[in-house]
């Protein structure tokens, strides 16, 4: 029997190509808790970020938000510009993401404002499900005063959920969490403390000092729960009940209120959120609902619970961030996901130096690390790198 042709169903996608979209806006200032939330979700604890005696003694004077916390202060944990249009029977996962900063930070009080794109797309063949779009959108964040804070371009996986179920990549008996021993435990929470003493203190290595090659401490989060999960969605500042509005210029259509093509149990009800606010925090309904649901995970082909992309970015960006100590900063950082955080695993995040650019096009020397998140059965599962300024 000849085999069937499958496609994607692209039509209603293009019409939104260069288009803005996806009017929402957060209702309120973020503060120092939103902050501390944040970075407790994230497992990152330098005390810059939650300490307020530490921070108040330190050259910013008070909490102040990890450049990762960005993406905290807008709606749809910035992948929401690369989904829109409908494509029949689909779902999404987050593929990566492209970060410029512009050397402003966000601290307590400040709300940011976004303009949000859809850039486009492109279709490729995966082993995961077979033709398989991966579509680009651009976020601008501005603060409340205007000033520019930085350009997200968010890249995911929009996959015909029935392909994926056919190839079980992400199998259920493929995903058995791991069980961990004490003796694993203790080793693991060795090296997380290990690495939170690294450079505690924030001390910035000198650029002068940083040779090519040298390595990062090495770091470890987890083990990955659907507890943790739900940690990390609700850190996000949209998932708390009544934050945002949508806010659509007059006579503008929003695509991100549009029926998407995912199955039912997977969308979300705006009306009904309007009762009932679990319709629309991302936990109990929606697309995102399957990381923390088994069953909804595996009816889209991933198997079991799983993490956030957003989640894997920030761990990537506040692992070099820690190293580059108070006085450092990231202009510039590309992930690549590929694939999930999943229930039971570990991560271990690794980073080395691999250039420095004396003349860098942000203006100042930087050094580029690279960093690879790994399994503990040593499954790569995400490589970036990030521009960094150093003292001199």
């Amino acid at each position: 029997m000849a085999e069937v042709s499958v496609t994607l169903d692209t039509t209603d996608v293009d019409k939104w190509v260069g288009k803005p979209i996806v009017f929402a806006e957060m209702w309120d200032p973020c503060n120092a808790t939103d902050i501390r939330r944040w970075v407790q979700a994230m497992d990152y604890a330098n005390p810059l970020h939650w300490d307020e005696r530490f921070a108040l003694g330190s050259r910013f004077g008070g909490i102040v938000a990890p450049q990762s916390f960005t993406v905290a202060m807008d709606y749809g944990h910035g992948c929401h510009p690369s989904c829109v249009g409908k494509i029949p029977g689909s779902h999404l996962i987050f593929a990566g993401e492209e970060w410029w900063f512009y050397g402003t930070p966000v601290r307590p009080g400040d709300k940011l404002f976004q303009e949000r794109m859809f850039a486009g797309y492109k279709v490729a063949d995966t082993a995961f499900a077979g033709p398989t779009m991966f579509a680009d959108g651009d976020t601008v964040h501005r603060n409340q005063n205007g000033a520019l804070i930085a350009k997200e371009r968010a890249t995911s996986i929009r996959y015909l959920v029935e392909e994926a179920n056919k190839r079980k990549v992400y199998d259920k008996e493929k995903r058995e969490p791991k069980e961990w021993t004490d003796a694993e435990l203790a080793e693991i929470y060795r090296l997380r403390h290990q690495w939170i003493v690294s450079n505690r203190e924030g001390i910035s290595p000198r650029y002068a000092d940083v040779k090519v090659g040298d390595s990062l401490p090495r770091r470890v989060i987890g083990p990955h729960s659907v507890v943790t999960f739900a940690l990390e969605c609700r850190a996000h500042r949209q998932n708390i009940w009544g934050t945002w509005r949508w806010n659509v210029p007059e006579g503008a259509i929003d695509p991100a209120k549009e029926d998407a093509g995912f199955a039912s149990d997977m969308t979300y009800d705006h009306e009904a959120r309007t009762i009932d606010p679990r319709h629309g925090d991302g936990l109990f309904h929606g697309p995102s609902s399957g990381h923390i649901n088994n069953r909804k995970a595996e009816k889209v082909g991933m198997g079991g619970a799983y993490g956030y992309g957003s989640s894997m970015n920030a761990w990537h960006l506040d692992t070099v961030a820690y190293w580059a100590g108070h006085e450092g900063y990231i202009w510039h950082s590309k992930t690549q996901f590929r694939s999930p955080a999943f229930e039971g695993d570990v991560t271990y995040v690794d980073g080395t130096v691999i250039e420095k650019l004396d003349m860098s096009p942000h203006g100042v020397p930087v050094v580029r690390v690279e960093t690879r998140m790994t399994t503990q059965d040593g499954a790569t599962i995400l490589k970036g790198t990030a521009d960094v300024s150093l003292p001199l």
